[in-house]
């Protein structure tokens, strides 16, 4: 049985499409607000993504929830990630990628009751000292908070060219033109949303149309579009020098990302029927 928070009508709750998973481990809500990891096969880096986290006490702000979406690799050993702080791990065991896997956990932590949630990667690219503003202005009332390495006070290392100039003078672009926000960092995870967001029927986050990578573009279009208060945050991004680690091919997986860019900025993911979703 589902486990709801009062402000979530059941009939509308059931209407969502959320992959299966599985709870292997939750230790129960502490605080207001959630830090959401997706990860698979992150190795190390999910280690030292949770260590840096521990040494800022995150956990003492925020609940710490890993959705992993498969991994093979031993990295999700649970002993030493709750030593770091972590409440929460769900495995996907549905289909899809991130999209997905971002669909599983919060559903599940919209459940809890949570205000708000951060999504940071699993890859240990960002800078967890950030996650403090990231609350902080959720807690001043804005409904989407994106990190930007762009903007004044960000901080961008090692970027591959290709990515860079990509974001630059494509993706943020185009999303800053369609959705009417003006966005300068559109690819990257490191986010916060509100609970009123999330949970928008206008939005429609819970639908098995985003399975990739769909969901972040779509929402950073269909917000500002639907009036949500939107901010950009500097951040440091760093990528490591060497092989990129990253789980977008190099032409299949950047057609694919380009072909959703275009699908969002044309409306292709907002919902077909409101009226239903909110029967």
């Amino acid at each position: 049985m589902i486990k709801m928070a009062p402000d979530i009508n059941p009939r509308i709750r059931m209407k969502w499409q959320v992959p299966d998973f599985q709870t292997s481990l939750w230790l129960g809500r502490k605080h207001p607000w959630c830090v959401v990891i997706p990860v698979i096969n992150e190795g190390e880096r999910i280690k030292n993504l949770m260590a840096r986290m521990a040494d800022l006490d995150t956990q003492n702000i925020a609940d710490i929830v890993i959705v992993d979406g498969g991994s093979t690799d031993g990295s999700l050993s649970i002993k030493p990630l709750q030593e770091c702080g972590l409440r929460g791990l769900l495995l996907k065991t549905g289909p899809g990628k991130l999209s997905a896997q971002l669909r599983c956990a919060y559903a599940f932590v919209l459940d809890q009751g949570y205000e708000g949630v951060i999504t940071i990667d699993g890859n240990d690219k960002d800078d967890p000292a950030a996650i403090p503003q990231f609350i902080d202005a959720l807690k001043n009332g804005v409904d989407f908070v994106q990190a930007s390495r762009f903007i004044t006070g960000g901080v961008a290392e090692n970027t591959p060219i290709s990515r860079d100039l990509a974001i630059r003078f494509i993706h943020a672009p185009m999303l800053s033109l369609f959705s009417g926000f003006k966005w300068t960092d559109t690819t990257q995870g490191f986010r916060a949303y509100s609970r009123k967001m999330l949970l928008d029927a206008q939005i429609g986050v819970f639908r098995d149309a985003f399975l990739t990578y769909e969901l972040l573009a779509y929402l950073s279009y269909r917000a500002p579009k639907l009036g949500y208060r939107c901010l950009e945050l500097p951040t440091v991004r760093c990528y490591p020098l060497g092989d990129v680690p990253t789980k977008i091919s190099s032409i299949k997986g950047n057609l694919s990302v380009l072909r959703i860019l275009l699908n969002a900025c044309t409306g292709a993911y907002n919902p077909r029927s409101i009226a239903n979703c909110q029967k």
